[in-house]
């Protein structure tokens, strides 16, 4: 095993690699969502990664680990069915550059639900840049939303909670069974609910579906939903969850760039500050103090 500097390190650098194959989840989500609808594009991706992960666990032969099922539920939920139906929502009103700043915050929640389900304590200081992260977001909703949060926003600013509980829950997974297994599981334990909901939303004539809505779903479902995982599960797993999902930091600058490329979004200059602010007090966050549990709260050990 490597030394604990070299496992944070090789956490963060694998956390990375996941973080830009999700960075484009937003931008091909409202590419997708146009033509293949949400409730179809949300449950097809969701499939896509079920079968893959099928002949993944069948050609390596997994044990099956029904100890662990309830927590991989949990996880399934948030992930595989949670935040993808959320942003697939809020990408039929909203632009993914502006999305891409409100999913900002997830760094920052992530580290609060690692907190709470490892039973950690944080700093007063902590929960105070936690609350002004929250605040400076809603904020910017508000304003670019006129006199009201916008109902996509409220759907993005949900799916960062589920997504931070997801990300927590398996990160902890991950340091009971192989990442790669944790998707794994999660995405065939979706199939009996995401098989049917694909079909019943399925497209009436697909040939009439242009090819660059077939290549969103094709990315969603094999890289977004499925191989980021490995690469994300894994730097979770090495380096903690807390600290690795500071790797997100990048994710809103990047999702803001291919916003710009693929579908000509413009990027104002309040937006790029907006998103620098939520980096900075994420950075300011990661480091503020955080005491270790003194009680296990029920998650798999460590």
């Amino acid at each position: 095993m490597p030394p604990p500097q070299r496992r944070e390190n090789l956490g963060m650098a694998l956390a990375f690699v996941g973080v830009t194959i999700f960075a484009a989840t937003l931008p091909m989500t409202r590419l997708g969502v146009p033509s293949l609808g949400p409730q179809f594009l949300a449950s097809a991706r969701a499939v896509i990664a079920g079968l893959i992960a099928l002949a993944y666990l069948a050609i390596r032969a997994r044990p099956v680990p029904w100890a662990l099922f309830p927590w991989l539920g949990l996880a399934a939920v948030c992930l595989v069915a949670g935040f993808p139906g959320l942003t697939s929502l809020a990408m039929q009103t909203l632009p993914a550059a502006h999305a891409g700043v409100v999913n900002g915050l997830l760094p920052l929640a992530t580290v609060v639900a690692a907190v709470i389900l490892g039973g950690e304590r944080p700093s007063p200081a902590f929960w105070a840049c936690a609350v002004l992260g929250a605040a400076l977001v809603g904020g910017f909703a508000l304003h670019h939303g006129g006199a009201a949060l916008q109902g996509g926003d409220a759907l993005v600013l949900l799916a960062v909670i589920v997504a931070a509980l997801g990300y927590a829950v398996a990160g902890q997974l991950s340091r009971e069974i192989a990442p790669g297994d944790v998707i794994s599981w999660m995405a065939v334990l979706s199939l009996p609910v995401s098989v049917p909901l694909a079909w019943a939303a399925r497209p009436l004539d697909p040939a009439a579906i242009p090819a660059s809505a077939w290549a969103s779903l094709a990315y969603l479902g094999v890289m977004s939903m499925y191989l980021g995982f490995f690469a994300w599960n894994a730097g979770m797993a090495l380096g903690g969850v807390a600290r690795v999902s500071q790797a997100q930091l990048a994710q809103s600058f990047i999702t803001l760039g291919i916003s710009a490329l693929l579908l000509g979004e413009r990027i104002d200059a309040e937006t790029i500050v907006c998103a620098a602010l939520v980096v900075a007090l994420v950075f300011v966050g990661r480091n503020l103090r955080v005491a270790p549990a003194r009680v296990d709260r029920g998650l798999p050990a460590a």
